[in-house]
């Protein structure tokens, strides 16, 4: 997957990881970045640096998404790339409130599903198309801290694993990205001596770096943090004994109440 001539859609693109993947998108000659995020001056903002198109929408409701995706093909051409990125976090086990419990599927799940249901006709129709969607190796691994984080991210890695089993043979690439602790403002006041920040605190600038090198060689996984696979390993091969590991390492943050 080369991004150069590409109509690429990024959602959450305002800021974070999302704004360095327009940025990087366009550099890397990217036709027409489509920058989609619920703050709409800051899609707008973002846009108007790339020479893209700013779409504002709320990608917890799938009219909204669909109306995306139609107005992109309109208006710009067939989408090659949809990056299905914007996501949240809440702290908290399973006391947090049934709202919060929504919230928070509404957008590190319903959104990817909201964005498949959206563009994948569209593209299977074409015999091609890509979807990135932005999980965390929280979804791989665990949320020391986030019952409700942990559980959408690994949910959003299922659905992603469906789709390539599903569609791979049918054109459709698939990647999810699942990256540690990556400087955005999800992460504010977070800093390298706590749980989240173990292995380094990445810039958006170095995700986006990996994204790009993880599309070209389409890779399933892209991970920023190498360490997240090893760590996989580790789970995979003695479950039992990763989970005693993990109970240690909370251990040691027992007044964990910020984002990892």
């Amino acid at each position: 997957m080369r991004l150069k001539d590409k109509i690429v859609v990024v959602t959450g693109g305002a800021s974070g990881i999302g704004r360095a993947l327009a940025w990087r998108f366009t550099s890397e000659g990217a036709r027409h970045v489509v920058v989609v995020d619920i703050d709409a001056d800051g899609a707008r903002q973002v846009a108007a640096e790339v020479g893209g198109t700013a779409t504002p929408a709320d990608v917890t409701q799938g009219g909204e998404v669909a109306r995306v995706v139609e107005e992109t093909e309109a208006r710009v051409g067939p989408i090659d790339l949809f990056c299905s990125n914007a996501g949240v976090f809440v702290h908290g086990g399973a006391e947090v409130s049934d709202d919060r419990w929504r919230s928070i599927w509404e957008v590190n799940v319903m959104a990817h599903i909201h964005a498949v249901r959206a563009v994948l006709p569209k593209m299977l129709s074409r015999g091609h198309g890509y979807l990135l969607h932005t999980a965390s190796a929280a979804g791989l691994l665990s949320q020391i801290g986030s019952a409700p984080y942990s559980v959408t991210k690994h949910a959003a890695v299922g659905l992603a694993e469906w789709i390539a089993i599903t569609y791979g043979d049918q054109g459709i690439g698939v990647s999810v990205l699942c990256p540690q602790a990556v400087r955005t403002p999800m992460t504010a006041g977070v800093n390298a001596g706590t749980v989240s920040a173990l292995d380094g605190m990445l810039e958006p600038d170095q995700v986006a770096d990996a994204v790009v090198a993880g599309l070209a060689d389409e890779r399933f996984l892209i991970l920023p943090h190498p360490e997240v696979l090893e760590y996989m390993r580790r789970k995979t091969a003695d479950y039992d004994r990763w989970l005693r590991g993990m109970r240690k390492l909370k251990s040691r943050f027992p007044d964990v109440s910020e984002l990892g």
